[in-house]
């Protein structure tokens, strides 16, 4: 890791810049949106370093790899980033199919991180731990607006840096932040004790993680479009591994929005979800549990779990998936001035704009420099950051936001207020492991693709010396769909 030349030439004895216009801007995250700050604000001819704190770019979209997104190809490439990779020969891919997250970062984001023009600009490996006005503290008022920003950063081994700029746009998104079981907002009573038996997020449970949840019987906490594909996703393996039992814990009796619109949805793949979702609860396969609002998990002699409910009911489990969403952790920005929603935690002129009892992903209006800048002058969110806890977000807003703050930090207010989203009319982020409506798809965990060490390979295997899955098992998506 090496410091940015530009920056080295700004600072004087003092680590004070002459000239703080000469300092690069800062981008805080290395992912989908990170990059394509990093893209924009080049072609405005303005100097990035992008700090990823992961040895990788895009560690989030990895670590939902298996996942399929409700969105095609041509809403999650960014228009600054795509011009600079078809300067080196890239060809995108079929804009209208639907990419996993291992496709997003491998076939875009990887392609993108080694181009010339942004290689140098990435360093990889570099956690950000706090970012200050350089000499002032949060207090002062007078001339801190012709500060530097300072933003400290730690390498893997711990050791210290420091890296003087003339703005911050903080893209770190939330997946690294997962919200509780409990349903006050805080972990269940026993939940951090707990911890070996709950996966939070989207588990590949047809494919690495298998083994971890056949022959199990497992609690689903969660109403969000993660709780719904693993519920379907953990269905399809009992239907395969005997002995797989599938719960699921809604906070509330209205599932309405777990089910979504069905045939009415404007995004097929989404609608189709809801009516799996429904079918397999009303044919016993999903044990529904609602409303179930997690309130302590005790554990068992033998390992397992028993989830006690607010509403005084109690369930006996092997293992748990908590979907219960998102939070962001700006921890990093506690000595500069925010202006943050206290339901959301998303800049407060946005916050209307996303809310998600009022809004989905294809609801929200563009937005840009402006909604999302903060207090202190030159410090942006972006991306899922700047959702905070709303779950509403779509990756052509994060582009179209940062293609905004880049045009406004290059003195093109206007470009900056111009709107220039296209978006599906209703949205969200990602959907369950197979592409729900493809009839002939293989069964998940027996795809070639299946990484060494899943429920697939030759060995290990399940106790009981069972494979995870029958030879040529397939997933007939008819079989699972309501009837007419």
């Amino acid at each position: 890791m090496s410091c940015c030349s530009s920056a080295r030439r700004t600072e004087t004895r003092t680590g004070v810049p002459t000239d703080i216009a000469q300092l690069p801007v800062v981008v805080i995250g290395g992912g989908p949106v990170g990059l394509a700050a990093a893209a924009h604000l080049l072609e405005r001819g303005l100097e990035p370093v992008v700090l990823e704190a992961a040895p990788l770019v895009g560690a989030a979209p990895r670590d939902w790899g298996h996942v399929y997104m409700f969105s095609p190809w041509r809403y999650n490439i960014d228009k600054a980033a795509r011009a600079l990779l078809e300067q080196h020969g890239w060809t995108a891919p079929d804009l209208e199919a639907f990419p996993t997250g291992r496709d997003l970062a491998e076939g875009y984001l990887e392609p993108l991180a080694r181009l010339p023009e942004l290689a140098p600009r990435l360093w990889l490996g570099a956690r950000v731990t706090g970012v200050a006005r350089a000499g002032a503290g949060k207090v002062r008022d007078a001339g801190r607006e012709r500060q530097p920003f300072e933003v400290r950063f730690a390498d893997p081994e711990g050791k210290q840096g420091r890296l003087l700029v003339r703005a911050v746009i903080v893209a770190t998104g939330t997946w690294g932040n997962p919200s509780p079981a409990g349903s006050s907002g805080l972990p269940a009573l026993g939940e951090r004790e707990a911890a070996d038996r709950i996966r939070y997020g989207m588990p590949d449970v047809l494919g690495a993680e298998c083994r971890r949840f056949g022959r199990r019987r497992t609690l689903v906490v969660g109403s969000g479009h993660s709780a719904v594909g693993t519920l379907i996703d953990l269905a399809d393996l009992a239907r395969h591994v005997p002995g797989t039992t599938v719960l699921w814990a809604a906070r509330s009796a209205d599932l309405t929005r777990a089910y979504g619109g069905g045939a009415a949805d404007q995004l097929p793949e989404r609608g189709v979800l809801g009516q799996r979702l429904r079918h397999l609860v009303e044919t016993g396969e999903v044990e529904l549990l609602a409303p179930f609002a997690v309130d302590e998990i005790r554990r068992r002699d033998g390992g397992s779990l028993t989830v006690l409910s607010a509403e005084g009911r109690a369930v006996e489990v092997d293992e748990m998936v908590v979907a219960t969403g998102l939070r962001p952790d700006l921890g990093i920005l506690r000595e500069v001035r925010t202006d943050l929603d206290p339901a959301l935690e998303c800049p407060r002129v946005l916050a209307p704009l996303i809310d998600p009892n009022l809004h989905s992903c294809g609801t929200v209006r563009p937005h840009g420099a402006e909604e999302l800048a903060q207090p202190e002058p030159g410090l942006f969110l972006a991306g899922m950051a700047s959702y905070g806890r709303a779950p509403t977000f779509l990756l052509a807003t994060g582009y179209e936001q940062v293609r905004s703050i880049a045009a406004f930090l290059a003195g093109d207010v206007e470009a900056a207020r111009r709107v220039e989203l296209d978006l599906p009319q209703t949205g969200v982020c990602s959907s369950s492991r197979v592409l729900p409506g493809t009839a002939e798809a293989e069964f998940s965990c027996c795809t070639p693709a299946t990484p060494q060490g899943s429920c697939c390979a030759p060995k290990p295997k399940l106790a009981e010396d069972a494979p995870c899955c029958g030879s040529g098992a397939r997933r007939d998506i008819a079989q699972v769909e309501p009837a007419e």
